[in-house]
């Protein structure tokens, strides 16, 4: 039994060889492919990246990327899950996803990701092992998908309006009861509804270390009770009285362009100065991190287990990861988010990004059981 495992690794240490010299294969396989990438479509800058991206992907490799908007990442997730259950094991809808936390959780114990690729990848050599692009909210990565981007939580404000933003949650809701219908959030599930959920947990909470552990059902409700007892008062003094919730990220913007809001929330430190670019914002806008620091994460590229264009998907995750890629992405005027390759590899604006002190993200299993009880509370 010890020979057939020893003959098993030799053989994957093969392959993984082979894969690694034989990229040119990969490229010549790619060329024609279409990829379908399901990935959040709720941000102008965003989507304007990706139509760069596909063209200098069509003009270099041959291969077109075709962004697949959704509202949240779990709609393709469970759209995976129901090919599995279906048996679809080849021919799938989609080709590559952008995902990280209960998403990758989710779809790593359903087996619902292709092999490990991530190192394989040419453009690997670039990444910047010192950030924590092996761990995905406190689950090993092992490979199944490629690190993208840092996100960090944080609020934009008019600094014509308000001169000094509320620095904590306790400081918030005293913010909201002096300024009713002021402040909102966006509505969970979307991923930054969420995270604001998980930050004000963070502060909120008497031992927040339990929230790095799994879920124990048992104290789940007094571990979160806090953050009940905080959205209860905060709900009552907030934009449409807590009755109705922002969609997004996106729509936090403009309310707050429009003067509704004086705090919008997005999970990009950049974004404010691609969205004041983009005519989305003024100038007087800018972005800041509570004082505890700002919820944390890196995002990443992955390729479901049934993908039809398995070797474009390859090719595109990277392109992206391509010191072109990431400096365009980085690029203030374009969509600011920041790179994940050592700085030395990163060119023009996307050097002059600055992060905020970082606050891990709790395990990804606080994610869906705050959802639920969120939910209902506060969504009908």
């Amino acid at each position: 039994m010890n020979k057939l495992v020893l003959l098993s690794s030799l053989l994957m240490c093969s392959m993984f060889s082979q894969a690694a010299v034989n990229w040119q294969e990969v490229e010549k396989k790619a060329s024609g492919q279409t990829v379908y990438f399901n990935a959040w479509g709720g941000s102008q800058e965003i989507n304007n990246y990706l139509r760069w991206a596909d063209k200098r992907l069509q003009a270099e490799y041959g291969v077109t990327l075709k962004h697949v908007k959704v509202t949240d990442i779990s709609e393709a997730v469970s759209r995976l899950a129901a090919e599995k259950s279906a048996r679809k094991n080849s021919g799938g809808s989609i080709d590559m996803v952008w995902i990280n936390g209960e998403n990758f959780k989710s779809m790593k114990e359903h087996k619902l990701l292709s092999d490990a690729f991530a190192a394989q990848l040419p453009n690997w050599k670039y990444v910047d092992q010192s950030l924590p692009v092996s761990s995905d909210f406190a689950e090993p990565t092992l490979g199944l998908e490629a690190p993208w981007g840092v996100g960090q939580l944080v609020f934009i404000y008019d600094k014509k309006r308000l001169s000094s933003p509320p620095q904590s949650f306790a400081q918030m809701l005293s913010y909201a009861k002096n300024n009713p219908g002021k402040l909102s959030y966006p509505k969970p599930p979307s991923f930054h509804g969420t995270s604001f959920l998980k930050a004000a947990l963070l502060e909120l909470s008497a031992d927040s270390k339990l929230l790095y552990s799994p879920v124990n059902k048992n104290d789940f409700q007094e571990i979160s009770a806090p953050l009940w007892k905080y959205l209860n008062e905060f709900h009552k003094s907030a934009w449409r009285q807590g009755k109705l919730f922002p969609a997004g990220s996106s729509e936090t913007l403009q309310l707050l362009d429009d003067g509704e809001l004086d705090l919008a929330v997005s999970f990009n430190p950049n974004e404010v100065i691609s969205a004041q670019a983009n005519g989305i914002l003024s100038e007087s806008t800018q972005a800041y991190a509570l004082q505890a620091g700002a919820l944390s994460n890196i995002h990443f590229l992955a390729i479901p287990w049934n993908a039809s264009a398995k070797e474009g998907a390859l090719v595109a995750i990277n392109f992206l990861l391509s010191p072109e890629a990431q400096s365009h992405k980085g690029d203030l005027q374009v969509w600011g988010d920041p790179a994940v390759l050592y700085p030395h590899y990163i060119r023009g604006s996307a050097k002059d990004t600055t992060l905020f002190k970082s606050i891990p993200e709790p395990h990804p299993s606080w994610q869906s059981a705050l959802e639920k009880e969120w939910q209902k509370r506060y969504g009908h």
